[in-house]
């Protein structure tokens, strides 16, 4: 009966959720309405989903608006006019142009116009699918307008947006928060009215006594309406279906292509390999998954084509078939990757394909597919409204200061006069978390459907300019939508930078190729930077977390990085496998230590999980499980189980096996609480070995062409660390890092030899058109030959012009800085001409006689540090004289179980919890000689001496050492003042830091 019901998904309108909604119908006996939220139909799936689970028989729709202009609810009477209904709303969501006042010529769309509209128009005919809207709050009037004579035409029209008071405070607020203004300023025209409740069946009745016909009407039109969709078990397969014309032409593309390429990666086809290959390709033709490996080798074929760089991984890594076509790098054969963790017969969804460009070239490989792919889309996604975020917003609304906001957050008592306010900022702060907030773009999901992506929803269009559904994954795979993740990262792009550099550095270098990655995992120069924690700069392996596990691994190969690269995962640390793998690792004798079954299944790993496929070995061998119930187990444990009946069932069945294998009960908790720790956080072996790929090819050019590779890594925006640890690295690797460089610098860094050159664009408040200006006239016409030179022929600024002088870009011709700023100020105002007139002849330049100016590297370090972040300076010789430690990083295995102090510049801290919740510290520095040596601070040693931001620390404490790792466990721990700026006052000076 109702036919206008909005959920929370109308933004910062609604306040029902879809199940409070439906809830809220069954109580009030109603067994069939419709869901339509305000420009939108991303909650229709989830409505058609649940609905039939309370009894309610779904229809969906969109409630048209121009703003809060109600214009027209419309109802898709089947799947086509669903289509129709997203086409039409997609048309003005993309180009943000209003929506007709009337509703367009629909074929199987019902539009229902309001009464007041109708009023307003001054309606005298209608279409055979439009019809007059009437709330009860309407039907008075009805019966004094001339619109009662058209009988056939009346529909009730009841909005269905609150059910209580509080529905409607909450809706107030959001209105509020919508237009960002306080309470008290919003108007009436922007928000619902109390009357918009849903009434009982049998209270409807009554109301309309006498007007029955509009009730009959309204059933009438209900029923024209039914739109269909298969959800979970019952899914189909919304995908792009085939590749070419017919699934067959698809398979047998597949199968030439493998065969075609197979010989390029395994040079001799063993049986093993050949029944695998057999295998694989069954399963894909049986499960339907032909086309999703076509179009992932379709993308891939354009990215090699241009020469992007690229890492497949995801459970696809576990595929021979995806290793043969290049899809991944990572041979399943020789890592013994489980086939079923690919795919299974519990399986109905494709495998995961995680693909990663580089954030250069993501864009334009989506491009390609939405230009390729006639019905492709991004994934959606929403932002949810989070407490925090919701109370500051809610403190706006009703005008409060934002410090006693802050204040509020941190859990101070105000006991002020807005006590009152905090109270209500504090309920309904509450209410309205978790709230859908606004619709943005999944990381990198993107859909490939084998229908106008219309078909399942609207679609909006963000800035970047690639349409985007208005539903999640979540939905979407329920209803048999599944992404291909196209990703991007900055390890890519700093290879193939780091490629071109040494191309334009080193002309003559030969570089080895990268798909050779035999070479790299048997080059011990290589592996020896793994095993002293040399990675600095490396994609994955640069973070003190996995420099402090390589270092106690002894890592020194492949397989080993492999292992390294999930152990560092939550989930083998929490369920205490990470140390347990570590000793048996360092110390064979202990892997005795590991039950005899275990050590059989998981003898590469000593009986220890390390990889999401071990809980697969173990529950199959282990429990007995079949492989493919054993990945039901796993996905259940990560959040991505297909029902909870059937997970609690295959629990049931891992124990009751696990008991007939006479197996203890000890034992058997053991692992199955290690299962339960470890599932939800591991890496699958195949994600891990295509991560060590990319680390590899990383090392290769760190440990070969470091210059090179640093000076790339600075160019793709840095890493784990900040700026100017890089640049520390550039420094101990034999490098010279210099300032912007009038003649020298580009807008990114460049390297000359071993000189780099920091580029323009690292100035802050540097215009990017005084710096095009400048690049332009240098390709132009050449280097500048003096510092007139640059005047005359770069008109810029004086404020550009000094940031440029202050950055000591034109040290070739002035090393003085005080010099140059004379001059540009006398030249500024004797030289420059005030009129916009183009002058016929050049002014002579009058060069001046200035006295001695001496420079000052204190006041290069304070401008280096303002304009750029950081000194370019060694922050040693800028902290106050006085008599410091000499103590190095190196010293440390010579002093384990002894007091030491040292100094040393903070690079980065990690604070965590300990078990009783009290707060820790682990700290990274750099010693004297630039290299890499950490601390812990327990919880009384934090809090008795804080950290108190980048800089450098004296530091007192213990050296430990565990497994050939050493570290100082901190007793105290003091910041070192540092030289004030000599341009500065004492009070501004002490305000200053480097």
């Amino acid at each position: 009966m109702y036919i206008n019901c909005h959920s929370y998904y109308s933004l910062r309108y609604g306040v029902l959720s879809v199940s409070q909604l439906l809830e809220l119908a069954k109580l009030n006996g109603v067994n069939e309405m419709a869901l339509t939220d305000i420009n939108s139909t991303s909650a229709c799936l989830e409505f058609i989903k649940e609905a039939p689970m309370y009894g309610i028989r779904p229809i969906v729709g969109a409630d048209v608006r121009n703003v809060n202009d109600r214009c027209y609810v419309s109802l898709a009477k089947n799947n086509g006019g669903f289509l129709e209904l997203n086409q039409f709303l997609t048309k003005h969501l993309h180009t943000g142009t209003k929506f007709p006042e009337v509703p367009p010529s629909f074929q199987n769309v019902i539009s229902i116009i309001p009464f007041e509209k109708v009023l307003e128009y001054e309606m005298e005919s209608f279409a055979p699918d439009w019809y007059i809207g009437i709330s009860v709050a309407e039907l008075n009037k009805l019966k004094f307008s001339r619109l009662k004579e058209f009988r056939n035409k009346l529909v009730l029209l009841q909005p269905v947006t609150f059910c209580k008071q509080t529905h409607m405070n909450i809706h107030r607020l959001l209105r509020c928060v919508d237009h960002n203004i306080v309470l008290s300023k919003l108007p009436e025209s922007e928000q619902g009215s109390k009357k918009d409740r849903m009434y009982p069946i049998s209270e409807l009745y009554e109301l309309f006594e006498g007007f029955e016909g509009i009730l009959d009407n309204t059933k009438r039109v209900m029923g024209q309406c039914s739109v269909r969709f298969n959800f979970d078990e019952e899914r189909e397969n919304q995908n792009q279906t085939t590749y070419l014309d017919s699934s067959g032409e698809d398979f047998d593309l597949l199968l030439a292509l493998v065969n075609e390429r197979k010989h390029t990666r395994y040079k001799v086809l063993t049986k093993q390999i050949t029944d695998r290959i057999k295998r694989e390709l069954d399963a894909i033709q049986q499960m339907d998954f032909v086309s999703y490996f076509l179009i992932n080798y379709d993308i891939l074929q354009y990215a090699i084509k241009n020469d992007y760089p690229y890492i497949g991984r995801g459970s696809g890594a576990n595929s021979v078939v995806a290793y043969i076509l290049g899809i991944t790098n990572v041979d399943p054969i020789e890592l013994d990757l489980y086939f079923e963790r690919f795919i299974n017969s519990y399986r109905s969804s494709p495998p995961d394909f995680d693909i990663d460009f580089s954030w250069k070239d993501r864009d334009d490989v989506t491009r390609y597919i939405f230009e390729r792919f006639p019905y492709t889309a991004l994934m959606g996604t929403y932002v949810t409204f989070q407490y925090r975020a919701v109370v500051r917003e809610l403190g706006k609304v009703f005008g409060l200061p934002k410090a006693e906001i802050d204040d509020f957050l941190k859990g101070n008592n105000l006991h002020s006069k807005n006590d009152h306010y905090f109270k209500l900022v504090a309920k309904y702060g509450q209410l309205i978390h978790g709230f859908p907030n606004y619709l943005s773009v999944h990381s990198g999901g993107i859909v490939i459907t084998k229908q106008p992506v219309q078909a399942y929803c609207a679609t909006f269009m963000p800035p970047k300019g690639f349409q985007t559904l208005q539903i999640d994954m979540h939905i979407a795979e329920k209803v048999g939508i599944f992404k291909f993740d196209i990703l991007a990262q900055r390890g890519l792009s700093k290879i193939k930078d780091a490629i071109e550099l040494v191309r334009t550095n080193q002309p003559n270098a030969k570089l080895k190729d990268l798909n050779d990655t035999d070479f790299f995992k048997n080059d011990p120069a290589i592996n020896n930077l793994l095993k002293t924690g040399d990675c600095m700069g490396v994609f994955y392996v640069e973070s003190p977390a996995m420099r402090t596990l390589m270092t106690r691994l002894q890592t020194q190969g492949y397989l080993g990085l492999v292992a390294a690269s999930s152990i560092i995962r939550p989930g083998v640390t929490n369920g205490g496998m990470k140390n347990a793998y570590i000793e048996r690792h360092r110390f064979p004798e202990k892997r005795t230590e590991a039950h005899p079954v275990l050590l059989a299944i998981m003898a590469d790993t000593y009986g220890v999980m390390v990889y999401q496929e071990d809980v697969l070995k173990v529950a199959h061998y282990f429990a007995g499980l079949s492989l493919a119930e054993a990945d039901v187990l796993r996905r259940g444990m990560s959040g991505k189980g297909r029902s909870k009946e059937q997970f609690d069932a295959l629990e049931k069945k891992f124990y009751e096996n696990c008991k007939d294998k006479g197996y203890e009960p000890k034992v058997i908790v053991e692992v199955w609480d290690q299962i339960k720790a470890f599932a939800g956080y591991a890496f699958a072996k195949g994600h891990s070995a295509s991560y060590a790929v990319e680390s590899y090819q990383s090392l290769y050019l760190k440990k070969y062409f470091p210059l090179e590779f640093m000076t790339s890594v600075l160019n793709n925006g840095g890493g784990f660390y900040n700026y100017d640890t890089y640049i520390n690295e550039i420094l101990r690797c034999g490098g010279m890092v210099e300032n912007p460089c009038i003649n020298h610098s580009d807008h990114g860094n460049t390297i000359k030899g071993k000189t780099v050159y920091l580029g323009f664009g690292i100035v802050k408040n540097l215009e990017h058109r005084c710096i095009q200006r400048i690049l332009n006239e240098r390709q132009l016409y050449g280097d500048f030959k003096d510092f007139n030179d640059f005047l005359e022929r770069c008109r810029i600024g004086l404020e550009q012009l000094m940031l440029l002088i202050r950055i000591n870009a034109f040290r070739l011709f002035e090393p003085n800085k005080q010099r140059l700023m004379w001059n540009a100020h006398m030249d500024e105002n004797s030289i420059r001409s005030k009129s916009p007139q183009p002058q016929l002849f050049k002014p002579k330049r009058i060069n001046y006689n200035l006295p001695v100016l001496k420079g000052d590297s204190i006041i290069d370090a304070y401008d280096n540090l303002e304009l750029m972040g950081f000194t370019l300076q060694n922050n040693f010789s800028l902290i106050r004289p006085g008599k410091y430690p000499i103590t190095l990083e190196k010293d440390f295995k010579h002093n384990v179980g002894k007091r030491i102090t040292i100094v040393g510049k903070l690079v980065t801290s990690k604070t965590t919890k300990t078990s009783k919740g009290d707060h820790m510290a682990f700290s990274t520095f750099l010693d004297l000689e630039g290299i890499c040596f950490d601390s812990v601070q327990f919880p009384k040693i934090r809090a008795k001496y804080a950290l108190k931001g980048i800089g450098i620390y004296w530091i007192k404490g213990m050296v430990t050492e565990d497994l050939g790792y050493y570290a100082i466990t901190t007793e105290e721990l003091y910041r070192v003042p540092v030289i004030p700026d000599p341009r500065y006052s004492e009070e501004q000076k002490t305000q200053k830091n480097i």
